[in-house]
């Protein structure tokens, strides 16, 4: 007869192997800046209909340092950031349920 499995040990198996699914996760925070471009004639210059501009910032030698992002890599961009944050989320919740297991291992040796 099979043991009954802890929950934490199912979740924790859950998001080990959805970690794959995020290696293309990029590091950083990404910017989205609307402006004028500064053209009298153009579109944006009645202060309305303004130019997107996308950056992410991210840590170059140590330093915050701001990249500049084509339009047309935007979504792109902005999903493969959020995918670190789904990693670091699932990150959390292992560590989380590998500190209860040690803690509830330790005080069964305790006793």
């Amino acid at each position: 007869m099979k043991s009954p499995r802890e929950p934490g040990l199912e979740r924790r198996a859950k998001l080990v192997r959805c970690l794959g699914s995020l290696r293309e996760m990029l590091p950083g925070s990404f910017v989205e800046r609307r402006r004028a471009c500064g053209r009298p004639n153009c579109h944006c210059a009645d202060g309305k209909t303004l130019h997107s501009q996308y950056r992410i910032s991210v840590p170059i030698d140590g330093k915050p340092e701001a990249v500049h992002i084509p339009a047309a890599l935007a979504d792109e961009v902005r999903e493969k950031i959020e995918m670190r944050r789904r990693f670091d989320a699932a990150a959390a919740t292992i560590r989380g349920i590998n500190l209860k297991r040690l803690l509830k291992e330790k005080e069964g040796r305790q006793t």
